[in-house]
């Protein structure tokens, strides 16, 4: 069986349908992914929106862990290698080791706990050395890498040694742990 011949008015009506339909599907898929499209851009707008948020509420903190981090490098110190038990002797011999390094004669050193306030100890020091050397002492007590606060000085001169000064020092060593459940330390 063969096939009729179209006529040239059926063609055109073929061609016609043929790009409209065409049209149709292009506009629909158009439109379609348009839309999916348009849900990645809102996606990638709330994104954007959560970072930029996120970046706001950590703004505040930035200034203070660089502050934190200046502290820790100027003194020396990490709060977390610090151990609460051997604290307060290894905050000792930090006090002597810097005692020795500025040129003094160390004398006995007394430690006694704590029990009230926010210190893990109380450290009498007694050392002798030249001016100088006194000075460099009580500069360099900063850079131990402890929690130390001077609670009292007391200087005298050395009878035994002309030209020499007694330095009697009560030295706190501040507990972190006690430090931390308060909401602004005094020292």
């Amino acid at each position: 069986m063969k096939m009729r011949e179209l006529t040239p008015h059926e063609k055109r009506t073929i061609r016609i349908a043929a790009i409209l339909i065409g049209a149709y599907l292009v506009l629909f898929g158009g439109f379609l992914l348009y839309k999916r499209l348009a849900a990645f851009r809102q996606g990638y707008r709330q994104v954007v929106i959560e970072a930029s948020d996120l970046r706001r509420q950590i703004l505040p903190y930035q200034d203070k862990v660089e502050y934190a981090k200046t502290l820790m490098e100027t003194f020396r110190m990490d709060p977390m290698k610090l151990a609460a038990t051997s604290l307060v002797a290894q905050a000792s011999a930090a006090i002597q080791k810097a005692s020795d390094d500025a040129g003094m004669m160390a004398g006995p050193i007394r430690e006694s706990l704590s029990h009230t306030g926010k210190e893990a100890a109380s450290i009498q020091f007694e050392t002798s050395g030249p001016v100088p050397a006194v000075l460099a002492l009580l500069h360099n007590l900063k850079s131990t890498g402890y929690p130390l606060v001077v609670d009292s000085v007391q200087m005298s001169s050395d009878t035994r040694r002309p030209g020499n000064m007694k330095l009697n020092l009560t030295i706190l060593v501040l507990d972190f742990d006690k430090w931390k459940k308060e909401e602004q330390p005094n020292a």
